[in-house]
């Protein structure tokens, strides 16, 4: 019997269905069945799963006598179905690579549940893909095991058909399946997590869920749509058959509601001249299933408010009145900017006929946060070693109060920092400047970057667009064809750089002036950065520090933080870092609170916590490079490392457990990770020799002096015989500097 029956229905999907069924029998985890059910489609569906069935004996072709709908065909699957769990995936989806593998794993985790929820991506025919809006809420489960009654807050999990994998036992021992007509899979989804006494959750963004321009069946307007009442009412009756559920009615009332009027608002599913009868029947639907004492919700309470009266006429002249409003704030937007856009052009470029100041030096750092990272030390040195280079920091209007006192700065894009950046000579950043600004002849253009790469960068973004954001490869050639210089931190970064970054510029293999600190800093310097964190003495310091998930909407942590503090004990302090480009957190704002972390998320030097901390958490920040300096323990705890690196792309397989790749003890769960510092196998000597490896490959140019020689080149002229000299590196080069494909499966060790 085979863990997954993955069931497919297909009908008039002939451009995706090969895509579909080669995302699931390619999989790491072979331990699978594929039931295809060809819907009598009038295209090329039904020869394709035929040959697909002749090739991989995986592949249980069934062919509809008449075209049934989706439902149908979903049923038809599950009786032909004969795995432990079942997946249905339409033919135009996808799955993405390591799904099945980090399914199974959650499911083993959590005892076999009836039914495992588990993320999606939107993937449009534009080439857009948006992540979904459930990913905090999924990994907020953690490994937990409950019921929609213990946790109804996960009844707002998207109701569709393909983003959890049900037990077959459950499913087919309660009579499940899909009732006729759209919409279809609401009904069934609310009805099954109803039922369910064991839900579990991954946030794992396994499903490429596909918005086709043409051909969707909910994408056209028609009579159809108004089944969407008839299937509520379904679900209204399940629930007056179970008493117990009673308290869930208002959430469940509420979200049937929200589908009703956002069908309402849009063409593709109600035309315009159906509008008042499509109302009129969600007036009644609601008078008829209205629980006592409900709410309308905040957000929208007007919407409610209305169907409860009845009146399409006053639902319209509200939405007519929000249009206006809309459309008066739309254009303002869009008559003022480019108003004032002209203008500041318009003075830049009078600026720019201005000589050039030659002591005239303007940094940023991570888009104008402050005065922060490379660029802050670089400004530092200069202070100290070019005192009449006047040093000018470019600054988002809401970083002003942060900045160090005596600190001269200009507001990004304002008529103050066009008229600066276009007179100083020294540009340098580590991000890059707008667009707009232009390399004038005798300017020097300094890009330190803020990392070493494993993650994929610049061109080779192309290649994941979900990484890439939307970003315009050809401003982004010509944004480095201003750099005069680079830095560069290793032999590593070196060949990256020069590859995905292509220009003229010059490479400085310098080291990072921003980990000069490490060499530089005391005892007493880092007794005083605890002091100042609320670390007790002799606790050991733990820093958790996460990366940025391009897939992932919002920070989650990927640990239960509250659980790993009472595993790890009072002796162990842990400080969590998110992401910079995430807001405060209030989860960690109550976990501080409570005394069982501290968050560090706005401190704003991440060396003063590196040097705080006695080993460092992470997954795939690039921090772990420069922690290596320290030569303190790194764990690494990568819950994600299958879909990261195919959503992302990486230069090497950090969990490899290769000298020079792993810089220390793995963990893929967090039972692991507890194991990995309860057992001392942290700082062991198997963890050692690996952080030795990897400082030899990744720490060759660092010693302190990075920033200096950052300065004497570029301000005060000196060549490199005049140069502190940086180590020589005792590294391999690299033999392929191209990304690392993914090997499949996980870490099994």
């Amino acid at each position: 019997m085979p863990r997954f029956t993955i069931v497919i229905a297909a009908y008039r999907v002939q451009g995706y269905l090969s895509a579909c069924l080669d995302s699931v029998l390619t999989q790491s985890y072979p331990d699978l069945e594929v039931v295809a059910v060809d819907d009598r489609s009038p295209d090329h569906c039904g020869a394709i799963i035929d040959a697909y069935a002749a090739r991989d004996s995986r592949v249980v072709p069934v062919h509809q006598r008449v075209n049934s709908g989706p439902g149908r065909a979903r049923n038809a699957g599950v009786e032909r179905a004969g795995g432990d769990y079942l997946l249905f995936l339409d033919g135009d989806d996808t799955l993405a690579p390591g799904t099945l593998q980090g399914l199974a794993d959650r499911l083993a985790l959590t005892h076999d549940p009836e039914i495992l929820y588990f993320n999606h991506v939107r993937t449009y025919w534009s080439e857009r893909r948006a992540p979904s809006l459930f990913g905090e809420l999924l990994a907020s489960a953690g490994t937990d095991v409950f019921s929609a009654v213990e946790r109804p807050e996960f009844l707002r999990i998207f109701a569709m058909s393909s983003n959890r994998v049900y037990h077959r036992g459950f499913y087919t021992r309660h009579g499940f399946a899909f009732s006729e007509g759209i919409y279809e899979d609401a009904l069934l989804s609310y009805k099954t997590m109803l039922t369910a006494r064991r839900i579990a959750c991954v946030d794992l963004v396994g499903l490429e869920y596909r918005q086709r321009r043409v051909g969707a069946s909910t994408a056209s307007p028609g009579e159809k749509h108004f089944i969407i009442f008839r299937q509520y009412a379904r679900l209204f009756d399940f629930l007056d058959d179970r008493p117990h559920l009673a308290p869930l009615r208002p959430l469940l009332f509420e979200r049937a509601v929200s589908h009703f009027l956002f069908c309402l608002d849009r063409t593709s599913r109600v035309a315009t001249a159906d509008r008042p009868r499509f109302f009129a029947r969600a007036a009644e639907w609601y008078r008829a299933h209205l629980p006592a004492g409900f709410t309308p919700p905040v957000e929208g309470r007007w919407r409610f408010e209305a169907l409860a009266s009845g009146s399409f006429l006053r639902y319209r002249e509200r939405e007519l009145a929000i249009r206006a409003a809309a459309g008066a704030r739309k254009l303002r937007r869009t008559v003022r900017p480019p108003l004032a856009a002209r203008a500041k052009a318009g003075l830049y470029r009078l600026h720019r006929q201005r000589p050039v100041d030659p002591e005239l030096a303007v940094y940023s750092a991570y888009w104008g946060r402050g005065v922060l990272c490379n660029p802050g030390a670089i400004y530092y040195k200069a202070r100290e070693l070019a005192p009449e280079i006047h040093g000018v920091w470019a600054v988002k209007k809401s970083e002003i109060e942060s900045l160090p006192e005596g600190v001269d700065y200009v507001v990004t894009g304002t008529r103050d920092f066009y008229r600066t950046v276009a007179r100083a000579k020294y540009l340098i950043n580590n991000v890059n400047f707008p667009n707009e600004v232009v390399k004038r002849p005798g300017t020097v253009h300094v890009q330190t970057f803020h990392g070493t790469p494993l993650k994929c960068m610049g061109l080779d973004q192309q290649r994941y667009p979900a990484a890439a954001g939307g970003m315009s490869f050809g401003n982004l050639l010509r944004r480095i064809d201003r750099w005069d210089f680079a830095l560069s931190s290793n032999p590593h970064s070196s060949q990256i750089w020069e590859r995905v970054y292509p220009a003229e510029y010059r490479l400085l293999e310098y080291g990072y002036p921003r980990n000069d600190v490490f060499f530089t800093a005391s005892g007493d310097d880092i007794r005083r950065i605890r002091g100042e964190l609320g670390i007790p003495a002799g606790n050991t310091a733990l820093l958790y520090a996460p990366t940025l998930r391009d897939y992932q909407k919002g920070f989650t942590p990927r640990l239960d933080l509250e659980r790993l503090s009472r595993e790890l004990g009072p002796r162990i302090t842990l400080l969590v870092r998110a992401h910079y480009s995430y807001r405060p957190q209030d989860d960690l704002t109550r976990l501080q609170e409570a005394g069982l972390v501290i968050d560090v998320s706005r401190h704003r030097s991440v060396e003063e916590l590196c040097l705080a901390a006695d080993a460092l958490i992470t997954d795939y920040s690039s921090m772990m490079f420069d922690y290596a300096l320290l030569d303190r323990p790194v764990v690494i705890y990568a819950d994600d490392w299958d879909i990261y690196r195919s959503s992302r792309g990486v230069y090497f397989d950090l969990l490899s457990g290769s000298p020079g790749e792993t810089p220390g003890a793995v963990a893929r769960t967090e039972r692991e990770l507890v194991e990995i510092f309860r057992e001392g196998r942290w700082c062991d000597a198997d963890a050692t020799a690996l952080r030795t490896a990897f400082r030899a490959r990744f720490c060759p140019f660092d010693d302190g002096h990075a920033a200096e020689r950052v300065v004497r080149t570029l301000m005060l002229g000196q060549d490199e015989t005049a140069l502190p000299v940086p180590p020589v590196p005792q590294v391999r080069p690299l033999a392929d500097s191209a990304p690392a494909e993914p090997r499949g499966g996980v870490l099994t060790e």
